[in-house]
C-alpha cells in the first residue's frame, strides 16, 4: 500500500514538474523584447535659390515652389528626409563641391561644365533662356539687336555665361546681381535694357505680376534642361534621385506637381 502511495505521489511530482517547465518556456516575452529595431533615416541638406519662382520661392514663411515639393516627393518616395538651405544662387555649385550642401535644386541647367564638378540627375525639365525687356521697349527684338546695350544678370547662371558671349560679340555692357528680383527691377526701372531668364521662370513672372513691366521678346534663345546637383562621389543619392524621378513620372505626382504652379500641358 505504502508503495503504490509513493508511485502515485512521485507521478504527480513529476506532472508538476513538466508543467511548470513548459509555462516557463512558453511565456510570452516582454513587450520590450518584440519591439521592432529602430532605423535611421537618412537627412540630406539640399541648397536653393529661394527667390527663383515658380521653382523655388517663399511664401508665408515657407519654401514652396516645383523644386521644393519635387524633392520632398522624391524624399518620401526613397525613404529619406530633406532639409533645405536657401543661398544664392552664385554660391550653390561652390558649396556642393566643399561638402557643405549634399545636393541642391535651383533650376540648375545640365551642363558639360558642370558635369566636371558635381553629378547630375536625369532631366526633370526643359527651358530654354528668353530675352526679357521693359514693356514698352520696341527697339530689341533678336540678340542682333544688342550693340552697345546694357545687359542685367545674374550671377553664375546660365544666362550670365550666354550674356558674356553677346557682350564679346556686339559689345553689350553686363551689369551682375545676386539675384533675380534685382536684375528685373534695373530694367523695368530703365536702368538696363534687357536680361536673359529661363522662359518658364519669367514666363511665371509676369503672369502672376501685372505690375512688372517686363515682357518677353523673340524666340527661345537655347534648350536647356534642368536637373538635380549632388556631389560628384555621393552615388548614392544620385541613384535615389533618379529612381524617385522615375517613379514620381510613372505614379502621375511629377505632372500634378508641375500643374500646382504652371497649370496643364508645362513639360
Amino acid at each position: 500500500m505504502k508503495k503504490g502511495l509513493s508511485i502515485v505521489l512521485g507521478t504527480v511530482i513529476a506532472l508538476s514538474l513538466t508543467a511548470c517547465g513548459n509555462g516557463a518556456t512558453t511565456a510570452p516575452k516582454s513587450a520590450e523584447s518584440t519591439k521592432p529595431a529602430q532605423t535611421t533615416v537618412k537627412k540630406y541638406t539640399f541648397g536653393t535659390d529661394a527667390t527663383f519662382p515658380p521653382f523655388e520661392f517663399q511664401k508665408d514663411g515657407k519654401y514652396i515652389g516645383i523644386d521644393i515639393d519635387l524633392i520632398n516627393a522624391i524624399g518620401k518616395e526613397e525613404g529619406f528626409e530633406v532639409e533645405i538651405k536657401p543661398m544664392d544662387f552664385k554660391g550653390i555649385i561652390p558649396a556642393i563641391t566643399a561638402k557643405q550642401l549634399d545636393g541642391a535644386l535651383a533650376g540648375i541647367s545640365i551642363t558639360d561644365e558642370r558635369k566636371k564638378v558635381v553629378g547630375l540627375s536625369d532631366p526633370y525639365y526643359q527651358a530654354g533662356l528668353s530675352l526679357v525687356v521693359r514693356e514698352d521697349n520696341t527697339t530689341i527684338k533678336t540678340p542682333d539687336d544688342l550693340k552697345g546695350k546694357v545687359i542685367a544678370i545674374k550671377k553664375g547662371t546660365s544666362g550670365a555665361k550666354l550674356a558674356e558671349e553677346y557682350g564679346k560679340k556686339y559689345g553689350a555692357t553686363i551689369k551682375h546681381f545676386d539675384d533675380s528680383p534685382s536684375m528685373y527691377q534695373e530694367v523695368a526701372n530703365k536702368n538696363a535694357d534687357v536680361t536673359i531668364e529661363d522662359f518658364p521662370v519669367i514666363s511665371y513672372k509676369i503672369a502672376v505680376d501685372p505690375n512688372s513691366k517686363l515682357k518677353i521678346v523673340g524666340d527661345r534663345l537655347d534648350s536647356d534642361f534642368y536637373g538635380i546637383a549632388v556631389s560628384k562621389d555621393n552615388v548614392e543619392l544620385l541613384d535615389k534621385i533618379n529612381s524617385g524621378l522615375k517613379k514620381l513620372k510613372a505614379n502621375g505626382k511629377y505632372d500634378e506637381i508641375l500643374s500646382t504652379y504652371m497649370g496643364k500641358s508645362t513639360k
